[in-house]
């Protein structure tokens, strides 16, 4: 198996998030992976998928994932029966985070039991 087809992963995930300014190379035995992410979430999604699919400290890829923008977290798009504990949850892993997020939006938000599908809330930095 090459370490490209090892990393393929982190390859369909980065198509996947529309990760800009891509660059894939393989020199050796070594997958060189260049890129854009659009905000840090997806940053740590990719980095999260080196790590489930080489270990913490893989020294068969090299990575160097840049941020478009790092005001934000993330920017989520509600769906139907989503609530910002759940969101919060999702993000923080602590759905009592929800606070964080609703003081983050209360230019769309004015009770933080009421979202709807479509709306796009900023998930700020944690």
């Amino acid at each position: 198996m090459s370490v490209k087809e090892k990393y393929q992963g982190v390859l369909d995930l980065g198509e996947q998030l529309e990760i800009k300014n891509g660059n894939v190379t393989e020199e050796g035995n070594v997958l060189k992976i260049k890129g854009e992410a659009n905000t840090p979430y997806e940053k740590d999604l990719i980095w999260d998928k080196i790590k489930s699919l080489g270990g913490e400290s893989a020294s068969d890829i090299k990575a160097n994932i840049t941020v478009a923008d790092e005001t934000v977290y993330h920017r989520h798009t509600v769906t139907g029966g989503e609530s910002l504990s759940k969101i919060a949850k999702h993000y923080y892993g602590d759905g009592m985070k929800y606070k964080q997020i609703f003081e983050a939006n209360t230019n769309i938000l004015k009770n933080p039991d009421v979202i709807h599908p479509d709306q796009i809330l900023v998930i700020p930095n944690p």
